[in-house]
């Protein structure tokens, strides 16, 4: 081939690249979108559409935790230009020098924000909004957000509803596909619980950015916007007026009351006081420091996190376990003279009442001695080998009605308090160089035996039920909403049930036979609702004896369990079962016919007592 044959070859050749390149530019450009559109995504802005939260419900219909709307001012650092600190600072109602303080912060941090947004102000006035968002244009890169936040019809429940903050940078770390920095979740309480059924799913709207990083318009006319998803409602078991009740009765005071339903294990009421109000929890970084200094501690919540001994209503679960045994029989009487003597010269001790007395008796005027006797003949029972034995199996028995364990239920933070086993005694005193007599104060709820309100409330409603009771839960099922089937199940007792209605007995008489009788919570009685309930006053190393009583209410059919613990309140008939047994009657009836007591309760004062750290 000569020269200029093979010019002309050469020529082709690259005529045919030039082509092929053209071609595959044309197809990418305009025949293949795809790479179009990945190019003008280096270009988008995701505006975040927040979602509705839930609403939480009482059992009732009753909105506890509603909505409504709040303002935030947002800014975006890279987009922002020179302008009047003093005039956006004049719109906005706060001083030039926040402005300037708040720019120098983000221009510090621009690499790490980027082309994100950060919140300068949130729930600003409505007015303010409305002032900022007729002259934003003339401040670019500042921009307004609407969305809703907590409201509180009702104050009840500020510790069992929690709060709702914006997510911490441990909580980011801990939920990274979830969440970012600006969004807000559950904290504590149902809130937590139930975070994923309330927050819902957000949304966007997507803008493009010009080539000077300025927002210029949405990307395909909104067509791939998405729009946010409302969270689901809950609805909870709590009677809002039951609830509410309780916090006036509680009111300065320190303890809890839990209610159950004993057919279902449903919590009508939980109240830890002091507690936090509603209104607090609406903005609790407002409240943050003041609510972290209270040295009574309102974020803790004593009915699920609170370990106490659990006094003289423990004495139900020996006398159960006693029955159960063969060691203790309904007639079986046995002598108190001021107490247990035991040993050389040692003595528990126990208020004078008439002796010897059978175990309706024991129940209804609360002896002490009567279930050192029990527990002694449970734990030296020859069908063991040794005490330790006994003892293992009398654990096992107690761990059958919830003790010593979480309950499981669906409240977060839930303690399991602690049962003793022969490895306690064990490491305390050394391999049998302990006995019966030893430990003798577990009879009566003292000594190493700890528990919480919700265990007490717990203890209520299986006595209720004559030997089962379903695990204890504050959330019901509703559209959307599922709970754990274990809530519909029933959880039995070691103990058959054939012996509960023998222990009930002694319960009611405890509360009808009248204080002549010897009736210990003759304070609770109310006509016609056949209260049956137990009284206890557990040692407290920290000061005044507390105040505990369990009662359930009608003897037959009971539609009501509850458990009040009052920290330094004496013994159980001064505090607790006087307001136990006015929840039963709100409950029950309605109202309350007790007037005089319902205003003592509510008045009374033993902050003072209770001594803290």
């Amino acid at each position: 081939m000569n020269g200029g044959g093979r010019h002309i070859a050469l020529l082709i050749g690259l005529g045919a690249v030039a082509l092929l390149l053209l071609g595959r530019i044309f197809s990418l450009q305009v025949l293949n979108g795809r790479y179009k559109e990945d190019a003008s995504r280096n270009s988008m802005v995701y505006e975040t559409i927040y979602p509705t939260r839930g609403v939480i419900y009482d059992r009732n219909g009753r909105i506890l935790v509603g909505n409504k709307v709040a303002y935030d001012i947002l800014v975006y650092p890279r987009e922002v230009k020179e302008f009047d600190t003093l005039s956006l600072a004049t719109v906005l109602g706060v001083t030039p020098e926040f402005i300037r303080t708040k720019m120098e912060e983000y221009h510090r941090r621009r690499s790490s924000i980027g082309y994100q947004s950060v919140t300068l102000l949130r729930m600003v006035p409505a007015e303010t909004y409305m002032r900022f968002d007729e002259v934003k244009y003339r401040f670019p890169g500042f921009r307004g957000q609407v969305r809703s936040m907590r409201e509180y019809p009702v104050n009840a429940g500020g510790n069992l509803l929690g709060y709702v903050s914006e997510v911490n940078q441990n909580y980011l770390d801990r939920h990274p596909e979830e969440y970012r920095r600006g969004d807000y979740a559950g904290m504590t309480g149902i809130e937590a619980a139930r975070e994923k059924d309330l927050r819902g799913e957000k949304g966007y709207h997507i803008y493009l950015r010009n080539s000077r990083n300025q927002i210029e318009q949405p990307y395909k006319d909104g067509a791939e916007d998405k729009e946010a998803v409302p969270g689901h409602d809950i609805v909870t078991t709590i009677d809002a007026d039951l609830q509410q009740y309780g916090q006036e009765l509680m009111q300065n005071k320190v303890g809890s009351i839990v209610a159950i339903e004993p057919s279902s294990g449903e919590i009508l009421a939980l109240v830890s006081s002091p507690g936090i109000d509603v209104e607090q929890l609406a903005d609790i970084g407002k409240y943050w420091e003041e609510i972290a200094q209270n040295p009574y501690k309102p974020m803790y919540n004593r009915a699920v996190q609170a370990s106490y001994p659990p006094g003289s209503v423990f004495k139900l679960v020996n006398g159960l376990i006693g029955l159960q045994e063969g060691v203790l029989r309904p007639e079986m009487m046995y002598p108190c003279s001021q107490g247990y003597h035991f040993g050389a010269g040692h003595k528990l001790g126990c208020h004078a009442h008439r002796s010897p007395i059978n175990m309706e008796e024991s129940i209804m005027m609360s002896c002490n001695a009567y279930y050192c006797y029990v527990l002694k003949n449970i734990l030296d029972n020859r069908k063991y080998e040794n005490v330790a034995e006994g003892l293992d199996a009398w654990h096992e028995y107690v761990e059958s009605f919830g003790f010593g364990r979480k309950l499981g239920s669906d409240f977060p933070a839930e303690l399991s308090g602690s049962i003793p086993t022969s490895k306690t005694y064990n490491r305390a005193y050394g391999k049998n160089r302990w006995n019966s007599t030893t430990v003798i104060s577990i009879s009566i709820g003292q000594g190493e035996i700890l528990a919480t309100p919700m265990h007490l409330a717990n203890l209520c409603a299986t006595i209720a039920n004559r030997g089962h009771y379903f695990i204890p839960h504050i959330v019901k099922a509703s559209e959307g909403v599922e709970i754990d089937p274990k809530y519909y199940e029933r959880q039995y007792t070691m103990v058959d049930t054939v012996h509960f209605p023998k222990l009930i007995k002694g319960m009611w008489r405890a509360v009808n036979s009248g204080a002549g009788m010897g009736g210990t919570a003759w304070v609770a009685h109310v006509d016609s609702l056949n209260i049956c309930g137990k009284t206890g006053t557990a040692q407290n190393p920290r000061g005044a004896d507390n105040s505990v009583f369990i009662c359930f209410a009608p003897m037959d059919n009971p539609k009501i369990a509850i458990a009040a613990y009052v920290e330094n309140g004496g013994f159980g008939a001064a505090y607790a079962a006087p307001i136990a047994s006015l929840m039963v009657e709100k409950y029950l009836k309605g109202g309350t016919s007790r007037v005089a007591l319902e205003e003592k309760m509510k008045k009374d004062n033993l902050m003072d007592r209770v001594k803290r750290d």
